[in-house]
């Protein structure tokens, strides 16, 4: 298989690059500028690519290292910001299309309900049931056995659903008005 185009993969890549960005944790006022420099490394060493058939594990690489670099940076300057009195960060007013986007019920309540999951079972739940790796993939991207990933992935599975379920009970007990 040819390693394809950058323009090819920019197009191909784009949501799940923004979407992992996010789940990783990146604020939404940093997210344009973190994803044009996922993108800036994955023009540099695209044509460094050995197996193709991996470009999305490797591209999930990409982002995992590109993001930690990110937070780095942004305690870094942070800490620093603060030791001179400057203040932390500027806020602003404008809220971006992915702020707008949150704030639907259905995103937040993913959100609450994956951050219930311990940091593995996540990080597994999260490749193969939002980004669509396979359990193989997912393992090999995250350096772990493959029995490993099915194990936590069945776990992680078993824990979303009993948050789901326990969620849904609060919900119909809330629209009774509390009955039990």
């Amino acid at each position: 298989m040819k390693v394809p185009s950058f323009a090819a993969v920019y197009r191909q890549y784009f949501d799940f690059v923004w979407s992992t960005a996010r789940r990783f944790g990146v604020e939404p006022d940093a997210m344009e500028d973190v994803v044009q420099e996922i993108f800036a490394v994955i023009h540099a060493k695209l044509d460094t690519l050995e197996n193709p058939e991996a470009l999305r594990s490797w591209i999930y690489g990409v982002v995992r290292r590109s993001v930690s670099t990110h937070r780095r940076a942004r305690r870094t300057r942070m800490a620093s910001s603060v030791a001179v009195g400057y203040p932390v960060e500027l806020v602003s007013d404008t809220p971006t299309p992915l702020e707008q986007t949150e704030t639907n019920a259905d995103l937040k309540l993913l959100r609450s309900l994956l951050a219930e999951l311990d940091e593995p079972k996540r990080e597994v739940f999260a490749l193969v049931e939002l980004d669509e790796l396979s359990v193989p993939e997912a393992a090999q991207l995250l350096e772990i056995p493959l029995n490993t990933a099915y194990s936590r992935l069945r776990a992680a599975r078993l824990a979303f659903a009993a948050a789901l379920a326990r969620h849904q009970a609060r919900g119909s007990r809330d629209s009774r008005g509390g009955e039990p």
